[in-house]
C-alpha cells in the first residue's frame, strides 16, 4: 500500500428485510422537525411513503414535505430545498429514495444555512462548509442501489443553464447519519434503471481500480466486489426479485463508494467526468451515460496502464494468460467486461444517450479535464467520444 491516508466513515448501515423497523429509534435521535424529501411519486405508489410518515407520526414529528427531487437534481431545486429547510427550521433531512435524493439531501444539508450561492461555493469554487457552519444531519432510505450515496459525502448536482453537473464530495459531518437498507425495497425499479445502477456499481469500483503500480489490500478487495456483482447481476436482469442477489449488489453497491476501496489509490474518475458532461448536455440517466463511453475510454488509456489491465483481465475474467501478450490479456479483460454490458443491457454507444457529431464539443467543454495513468486533454475527450458513437 501506498500513500497516507485517514479512513472514516460514520454513517450507521441498517440493513435487511426488516431494516425499517430501526426508523423510530434513529428519528428519536433528532429534533421536532423533518423534512421529507423524495423524488416523483413512486413511494407512495408503493406504500413506502405511508409507512414512513406513520412512522413519524409515532415519533411526534413534524413533517416538511420536500418533493419533486429529479433523477438529476437541478441546482434550482437546491436552492428551493434549502429555503424550504430554513424557513422551517427542520431539525433533520430524511431522503427516500434513490442516490439521487440522497445526493441532493447532502446538499441541502450543507447550504440551507450557507450565507452565500451554494453553487459557487461548493460546486465551482470546491470548498467545504466553515467548521462554525450549521449542518443539517441526513438521514437515508434506500429505493435504489448504484451511487453509493447513502454512505459517503458525495453530492451531484446539474446546472443546465451552464451545461455543467458535478459532483461534491463532502466531508465525514455531511455523510448521512444513519441509512436504512432493505433489498425488498428496491424490486419496484424499472429495468433501465436497474441495470443503470448496476453499472454505476461497477465504475464506482473500476475508477478506483484503475489506477497505481503497487501491490494493494484495496485492489483484492476491489476485485472480489466486482466478482459479487457481475455474478449477481447476472442473476438479478433474470430473476429481479431474487432477494438474494439483490442483496448482494445492495451491499456491494455501499462498499463500493464509501471511500474504502479508493484507500491508498490515486483513483481517476474520468469516465464519470465524461458521463456526467453527457448528463449535463442531455439529461440522460447517469449509470447509462457511463456505460456508453466505459469501453472507448479504457481502450484509449491501456497502454498506459497495461499492467492493471492484465491483472483485471486475469483477476475479475478469468483471462488466461499462456501464450499471450499483455495488450492481448489485457484486451481480452475488456472484451470480457464489454460481453458482460450487452449481457446485462446497458448503452453500448453514446449516440444512445444523447450524444451526436454536434454536440461532442458541447460535452468535452463541459467534461472537468484531469485522470489517472493518463492526463486528459481536450482532444482527448473529443477523440474519445467520437470512438463512442
Amino acid at each position: 500500500m501506498l500513500g497516507n491516508f485517514t479512513f472514516e466513515n460514520p454513517t450507521r448501515l441498517h440493513f435487511g428485510e426488516n431494516s425499517l423497523e430501526h426508523l423510530k429509534e434513529e428519528l428519536a435521535l433528532y429534533g421536532k422537525t423533518v423534512m421529507l424529501s423524495y423524488g416523483g411519486g413512486s413511494i407512495k405508489r408503493t406504500g413506502l411513503y405511508d409507512q414512513v410518515v406513520n412512522v413519524l407520526h409515532e415519533a411526534g414529528k413534524t413533517i416538511v414535505e420536500d418533493s419533486g427531487v429529479m433523477p438529476n437534481p437541478t441546482v434550482e431545486k437546491l436552492y428551493e430545498g434549502c429555503k424550504l429547510a430554513r424557513e422551517n427550521n427542520v431539525d433533520l433531512i430524511l431522503a427516500v429514495g434513490g442516490g439521487s435524493v440522497c445526493d441532493y439531501a447532502k446538499g441541502v444539508a450543507a447550504s440551507a444555512w450557507l450565507d452565500g450561492d451554494p453553487w459557487q461555493t461548493y460546486y465551482l469554487d470546491y470548498k467545504d462548509p466553515e467548521p462554525s457552519l450549521r449542518l443539517l444531519p441526513v438521514g437515508c432510505i434506500l429505493t435504489m442501489v448504484g451511487t453509493g450515496s447513502e454512505m459517503n459525502g458525495g453530492s451531484v448536482i446539474t446546472n443546465h443553464k451552464q451545461n455543467l453537473k458535478i459532483g461534491k464530495v463532502f466531508d465525514s459531518r455531511l455523510m448521512p447519519k444513519f441509512t436504512i437498507l432493505n433489498p425488498k425495497l428496491t424490486y419496484t425499479v424499472p429495468q433501465y434503471q436497474m441495470v443503470a445502477g448496476f453499472f454505476d456499481i461497477m465504475s464506482h469500483l473500476m475508477e478506483q481500480y484503475f489506477s497505481n503500480e503497487d501491490d494493494s489490500t484495496s485492489d483484492y478487495l476491489n476485485e472480489g466486489l466486482m466478482r459479487s456483482l457481475i455474478h449477481s447481476s447476472r442473476i438479478a436482469v433474470k430473476k429481479p426479485q431474487d432477494y438474494e442477489a439483490r442483496s448482494n449488489i445492495m451491499w456491494t453497491a455501499t462498499w463500493a463508494l464509501n471511500t474504502l476501496v479508493g484507500k491508498g489509490k490515486r483513483q481517476d474518475w474520468m469516465v464519470h467526468m465524461i458521463g456526467q458532461a453527457i448528463g449535463a448536455v442531455t439529461d440522460a440517466t447517469h449509470g447509462m451515460t457511463l456505460a456508453a463511453v466505459t469501453i472507448p475510454y479504457y481502450k484509449y488509456i491501456m497502454h498506459c496502464g497495461l499492467h492493471q489491465f492484465v491483472r483485471f483481465a486475469k483477476n475479475v475474467w478469468n483471462v488466461c494468460p499462456d501464450g499471450k501478450t499483455d495488450e492481448q490479456v489485457a484486451l481480452e479483460g475488456l472484451n470480457a467486461l464489454e460481453g458482460w454490458m450487452k449481457e446485462i443491457g446497458v448503452a453500448m454507444n453514446a449516440a444512445e444517450v444523447g450524444v451526436t457529431p454536434e454536440n461532442i464539443g458541447q460535452v468535452a467543454d463541459a467534461t472537468i479535464l484531469g485522470g489517472g495513468f493518463m492526463q486528459l486533454t481536450r482532444d482527448d475527450i473529443v477523440e474519445i467520444l467520437r470512438r463512442a458513437l
